[in-house]
């Protein structure tokens, strides 16, 4: 069924937004419904260039299948083998049960942080499964399906979460600030923004090196806003940077909505205000993702300039367990038949979606994922009980890696905590000298 004409908004954009749906009533196509943008879908998978397309009033939305896995009229369907469709399924459900029961040992104290992937799950699995493996992913901290996609393990998640002797990062980083050089996985940082220019770097050297790679960099539109993101965009364009920008809008950034970070049509001008081609997707439909980054790809290398993809989608859960979502979500549906926004979007989620559609296929079924989800589940919990049981790390971790040799400064810290913890030990079981 179709949308409804009458918007919802209550914000500064209502009136632009209105005139937005209203010619895409008066044109008689399906508009979306995300809280980042509203616009015209459209089967088309076409890319704005700078000085060739005129920017539209509002960026169409590229989908393939719609809300109930069906495929769209016109839509031409990538060419994905059986067993790769589903194994992005069975990646976005891994994921979805490592939230769930991070999340919840979080809650329980065992965690000082986490943050969920719920309602996101086909961006991050979506865009990995169309790159190569040695492309360098510079992931914000909703990527842990192009992570998983990658080859990173359960258990490795694991132990960087509950920062034990295993854990790669030596327990310096927050939960799920994961990654892996070896899989071309940057570490994930808390600094907002940081991992977007510097993603420009490494495609730079890629394009210098032509060995055709690129690089991926994640964003949220909340992210946006930071300077580094403008930086970035014409960085990347002024030197021909083989960098798919990837923003996933998802409503929200922590403790405010869209509204308040821009009043335009999201994020997708500012593509070709900086000379980059530029496409705005529906990011909770896998295929459109993966046919979207497929091509950004090409783009990235062939024409040897950057790329920018902006993936509506919704976050379904808070931002992370330091946030209270509910004092800034929008409660209502924007169609009525819901109890609230979060209940509408969930109904529509990546899995959900992606699922009914190999269905029709004969390639899932629910019996299969009720199996994959609990076997999934306690490979999770004893990967989280034995990340838990095993020892810290090495306390003289907190000193190396940073300079070549200690500073007088730091060696003076670590002499005084050595001295604190002799002083001291019945405080201090589990640290490891």
């Amino acid at each position: 069924a179709k949308t409804s004409c009458a918007p919802m908004l209550g914000s500064r954009r209502a009136a632009s937004a209105a005139r937005r749906l209203a010619r895409g009533c008066a044109s008689g196509a399906e508009l979306s419904r995300f809280v980042g943008a509203r616009s015209e879908y459209t089967p088309e998978l076409r890319y704005l260039y700078p000085h060739a397309d005129a920017v539209p009033p509002a960026f169409p939305c590229f989908r393939l299948i719609d809300d109930n896995g069906v495929p769209v009229e016109g839509a031409a369907l990538p060419d994905i083998a059986p067993a790769v469709m589903r194994r992005m399924q069975q990646t976005m459900v891994k994921v979805s049960e490592f939230d769930k029961v991070f999340n919840e040992a979080q809650r329980q104290g065992r965690l000082s942080f986490y943050f969920t992937n719920r309602g996101e799950e086909a961006c991050s699995v979506g865009s990995g499964a169309a790159l190569r493996d040695d492309d360098w992913v510079w992931p914000q901290y909703r990527e842990l399906g192009a992570t998983f996609w990658r080859g990173y393990t359960i258990e490795e998640a694991a132990n960087q979460c509950c920062h034990n002797e295993l854990d790669a990062t030596k327990g310096r980083q927050l939960p799920m600030h994961i990654g892996s050089p070896e899989k071309h996985l940057m570490y994930v940082k808390s600094n907002l923004g940081q991992q977007v220019p510097a993603a420009n770097g490494a495609a730079y050297a890629m394009k210098l090196q032509r060995k055709g790679r690129c690089s991926i960099t994640y964003f949220g539109e909340g992210c946006a806003s930071e300077g580094d993101i403008p930086s970035a965009l014409n960085i990347a364009s002024v030197h021909g940077c083989p960098t798919i920008f990837f923003c996933r809008n998802n409503g929200y950034a922590i403790s405010t909505s869209s509204s308040d970070q821009y009043a335009g049509d999201g994020v997708a001008p500012r593509g070709p205000a900086y000379g980059l081609p530029t496409i705005r997707i529906d990011g909770n439909d896998l295929l459109a993702v993966v046919a979207a980054t497929q091509r950004a790809r090409a783009i990235a290398i062939e024409q040897r300039r950057p790329v920018l993809v902006e993936a509506m989608t919704y976050r379904i859960g808070a931002h992370s367990t330091s946030d209270d979502d509910s004092a800034y979500r929008n409660p209502h549906a924007p169609e009525q038949g819901w109890d609230s926004e979060r209940a509408y979007w969930e109904a529509r989620s990546p899995i959900i979606r992606f699922g009914r559609y190999l269905q029709s296929l004969g390639w899932w079924s629910p019996q299969m994922e009720e199996d994959l989800r609990k076997a999934t589940r306690k490979q999770v919990i004893k990967s989280l009980n034995d990340a838990s049981a095993a020892p810290k790390p090495n306390n003289a971790y907190l000193f190396s890696d940073v300079y070549d040799e200690p500073s007088w400064l730091q060696r003076d810290q670590e002499a005084a905590l050595n001295a604190h913890l002799d002083k001291y030990p019945e405080h201090y079981p589990a640290v490891v000298r």
